[in-house]
């Protein structure tokens, strides 16, 4: 049976900046998130913000590797980088005084990956 790849051009750019920039300041950190967002769609991550409320605490940098869904509430600003958000969570997060980020913005923002988690 035929193996098929990827086609959304998002993704596949997305995995392109994250293969580099672990390649360029020698991160792990964004070496693994590219293995999550390769896995097939079936298998990608979703999180409801009551886990990121739980595994982390005020002023955290947290990545996640596939989508935020807005389940749970959210007690402290925290900094969220994800593939995509969902309305809900995207509101509940600005709404605790935290910031919804994109993976490439993060990377801009903290190119080594030092004190990000990966919550998945």
């Amino acid at each position: 049976m035929r193996r098929v790849k990827a086609t959304n051009p998002n993704l596949m750019r997305l995995l392109y900046i994250l293969r580099k920039a672990a390649r360029k300041n020698k991160a792990e950190v964004w070496r693994t998130a590219a293995e999550y967002l390769s896995k097939p769609r079936r298998r990608r991550v979703a999180v409801n913000l009551s886990r990121i409320n739980r595994y982390t605490r005020d002023g955290d940098v947290v990545m996640v590797p596939g989508k935020v869904l807005g389940s749970g509430l959210i007690t402290h600003s925290v900094t969220v980088a994800a593939f995509a958000f969902s309305n809900q969570a995207r509101q509940k997060i600005v709404g605790a005084k935290g910031k919804c980020l994109s993976i490439p913005e993060l990377i801009e923002l903290n190119p080594k990956g030092s004190n990000v988690k990966i919550i998945g």
